[in-house]
This record gives structure tokens, sequence and C-alpha cells, in this order.
């Protein structure tokens, strides 16, 4: 023996990487289509504008208000658009104290299990909405999830999907790689934000876009109910 120590070989990394499960909420998470659509009925009405069609309403959910309105009342002057816009957050409140100021609308089957699921298996959970700041954090004090949460992003907080900066904001806030990371939503802008920030796109088969649309939009996968997100997450994070 020579008296000189020889280094240790390596360790392996055997860490597992952080990853990040990004949710969407309206179509995705809750069903509030019903409170949409009245809402929705009811700032037309009080701005003395033709109601659009249900299909047309729910073709815009995803979006943030002021794009909503251009595509819902296109050529409206700005000033008018910004009218029916504070109407629409008017009557949502309106519903909401109507009701008793219960949550305004359900949780699908098995979003509340498939969140703690998640949680529970190491994932990192955000949100990323088109909802404002104050109708999301209403939605979360009312069923006591804001926990489960490590950050959320809102209409407040970024441009409106599918610009990819409320995906970006959430990777940045946990230092996740894009490629750890899965958007999953029910709308075409989910996954194209999704796409565009570097992240995975799964869609959800209950909510307000077909699965054509989902799919033109860059959904790799589409799950038929919560049961199958975990499976679905993990054939996409072992590369299939």
């Amino acid at each position: 023996m020579t008296g000189v120590l020889e280094p240790y070989p390596p360790m392996p990394n055997t860490a597992s990487p952080l990853r990040l499960v990004i949710f969407d909420v309206d179509g995705t998470l809750i069903d509030s289509q019903d409170f949409i659509l009245a809402a929705m009925r009811r700032a037309f009405a009080l701005a003395g504008h033709p109601a659009p069609s249900d299909a047309a309403t729910l073709g815009i959910v995803g979006l943030s208000l002021p794009q909503a309105m251009e595509v819902l009342a296109p050529g409206l002057p700005g000033d008018e658009r910004d009218r029916l816009v504070q109407l629409y957050k008017d009557s949502f409140l309106a519903l909401r104290e109507e009701s008793g100021g219960e949550a305004v609308a359900p949780f699908y089957p098995g979003a509340r299990a498939a969140l703690e699921r998640l949680d529970g298996a190491g994932y990192l959970l955000s949100i990323a909405t088109g909802k404002a700041r104050r109708g999301l954090d209403q939605m979360l004090d009312s069923h006591g999830l804001g926990r489960l949460f490590t950050g959320t992003q809102t209409a407040d907080d970024a441009p409106s999907k599918p610009h990819p900066g409320m995906v970006l904001n959430c990777l940045a806030a946990t230092g996740v790689a894009a490629a750890e990371a899965v958007v999953v939503g029910d709308t075409e802008y989910d996954m194209a934000m999704a796409r565009a920030a570097g992240a995975r796109a799964v869609g959800v088969g209950w909510g307000y876009h077909s699965s054509e649309r989902l799919r033109r939009g860059g959904a790799e996968r589409i799950v038929g109910n919560f049961a199958a997100l975990d499976a679905v997450l993990d054939e996409i994070w072992e590369g299939g």
C-alpha cells in the first residue's frame, strides 16, 4: 500500500427529477358550464347585445375575458368590450351570491381524489387558468384546496392563453424544467400554451373542447377520466 487514498467511484444520481403538473380549472377540475353560460347571457342582455350561442361561449372558455369578448363580439369598440368584461364579472359574482355564497361549480368526478393522490406521490401541482385572481381564490378557499398547489397563475398574472407566460411563470417558481412539466386542460388553448412553453400536453375528454380541437392544439394524450391520468403521466415521463 502506498498510503495514497484512491477516490471513491462517483455515485450514480438516483434522485428523481422534480415533476410538475399544471392544471386548468374551468372544464378540467370544475364543471362551471351552467354558471359561465348564465353569466354570459346576463352580461350581453345588460349591455343590450344579442347573446352568443352556448356553443360559441363554451368555445372561448380558457381565454382571458378581453380576448374572449373579442371573439364573441367582434368589431365592438374597446370601451364597449371592456364594459362586457365587467358585466360578465359582475354577473358571475351575482350568480354566486344568489346561490347563497356556496361554491358555484362542482368538481368533476375523481378530480379532488386525483389532486390528493398526485400530491401524495410527490408531484408538484400548479394552476394556470383564464379566471381572474379573485374568482380562483374564492374557488380554492371554498373547497379548501389551496394547500395542494405550489403556485397559481390567472388572467391577472400573465397574458391570455395560448401565450406560454402562465406555464413559464410556473416553471420559474418551482425550478422545474419544461420537459418535466405537463399541462392538463380541456381546451386547445391549454394545449397550445403547453407546447409553446416546451411542456407536455394532456387533454381531458370531459371539458368544453372536442378531442379534435385538443389534438389540433397539440395534445399528445387525451384521458377519459381522472382515474386514467396517473398512468398517462407515467407513460409520458417514461418516454412513451
